[in-house]
């Protein structure tokens, strides 16, 4: 995406009294942030719904400079700065309601890998949490050894799944509280700086921006959306491990949780989650595996795929051909620019070849290959 637009919605973030959601119906009405910016004075004839409380929020320049030097920061830091239209994005996240207009993204690893979760847990890990993370990644790693590790990088269960995932060489991603001019907490900075050639460092914050409170909440849907499930290994009956899993819910992906002993204060949450439903009770790497139909045989070779396809018209042919080459699904609009077959068209085509069973339509309206 070009420096401008992605300028103008990191500005669109910061504009006060608008929040993520009216963020992204604004950004959906208007088409992009570079117009919102740039026809201020035009957006209540061309968007009614606008109020003049909102058109106000507009009018502070301040708030441009200060994005500007937040986009120079980034670059001197060789952070990328990804907007939920870029290839890089992870397009997991980008299917929630209130995924961020804007992220901070300092790491090597793909956030659009095959295999991801989310590990979470109370900041007071025991020996049994703590054993339980070393374990579990352990056997993951030789399970699938493409699998994301995510997490907080706080204290407890946070920094022993990612300090875990280093030493069993599985790539982790940290979702940060704050900008990524500091880290939080401290001590962890070692650990945060290994990550960054092994995994990396993600937040919708800019650069002095403090680990508030209410940051946390925030960073937890991230931690929720990026990933395919979340794993809560340990939590007492309240903390900000059960908010994620609450969040994981509501984005409807999978969610897991280690039981523990009845009077363990730090598997009281686990126990909980798994009595009510809201999460299925794990105790393995294996049995997430199978839980999540992962353990599937390799893909067949796209040249025999063809040949056990019905027989397709050129344009159903070309979309097959594109959703083989991306393993995670395209969306409609993906779709659409890169066959160049107008939407009209192509919605037609998506439904016949769905009923000849050779896509599903997930969630998100993202197409796969069955």
């Amino acid at each position: 995406m070009n420096t401008q637009e992605t300028l103008y919605r990191l500005a669109l973030t910061q504009l006060p009294g608008i929040g993520i959601n009216h963020a992204h119906n604004l950004l959906q009405a208007a088409g992009n942030a570079t117009f919102l910016f740039t026809h201020t004075k035009e957006l209540r004839d061309l968007l009614p719904q606008v109020s003049p409380r909102l058109l106000q929020a507009f009018d502070h320049p301040e708030i441009l400079h200060r994005c500007e030097a937040e986009l120079t920061f980034a670059e001197k830091n060789h952070i990328a700065c990804l907007t939920s239209d870029d290839e890089d994005y992870p397009s997991r996240l980008r299917e929630c309601s209130d995924a961020p207009l804007v992220l901070f993204y300092q790491g090597n690893a793909d956030l659009n890998s095959r295999h991801i979760i989310s590990m979470v847990g109370t900041r007071n890990a025991t020996g049994y949490g703590k054993a339980l993370c070393d374990r579990f990644i352990h056997d993951l790693q030789e399970l699938m050894p493409d699998t994301l590790i995510v997490s907080g990088l706080a204290y407890g269960i946070d920094i022993h799944a990612h300090r875990a995932a280093l030493q069993y060489q599985l790539d982790t991603i940290g979702v940060l509280a704050h900008g990524l001019d500091r880290i939080y907490p401290y001590i962890h900075r070692h650990t945060a700086i290994e990550m960054t050639t092994h995994g990396g460092l993600l937040t919708e914050f800019m650069s002095g921006t403090n680990p508030d409170r209410q940051n946390f909440v925030k960073r937890n849907r991230i931690v929720a959306g990026i990933s395919d499930a979340t794993i809560v290994v340990e939590s007492a009956l309240k903390g900000g491990s059960l908010i994620t899993a609450e969040i994981a819910d509501s984005y409807h992906r999978d969610c897991f949780a280690f039981p523990g002993r009845v009077d363990d204060t730090y598997s009281e949450g686990c126990n909980r989650l798994i009595c009510s439903n809201r999460a299925i009770l794990l105790q393995s790497a294996e049995e997430l595996v199978k839980a999540m139909n992962w353990n599937r045989p390799k893909e067949i070779p796209a040249a025999i795929q063809r040949q056990l396809f019905p027989e397709l018209n050129a344009e159903e042919t070309q979309v097959v051909q594109l959703l083989q080459k991306q393993t995670e699904g395209m969306q409609v609009n993906s779709l659409v620019v890169e066959s160049n077959i107008p939407i009209t068209r192509m919605s037609g085509i998506l439904f016949e070849l769905e009923l000849k069973g050779i896509i599903r339509n997930y969630a998100g309206g993202v197409y796969k290959l069955v």
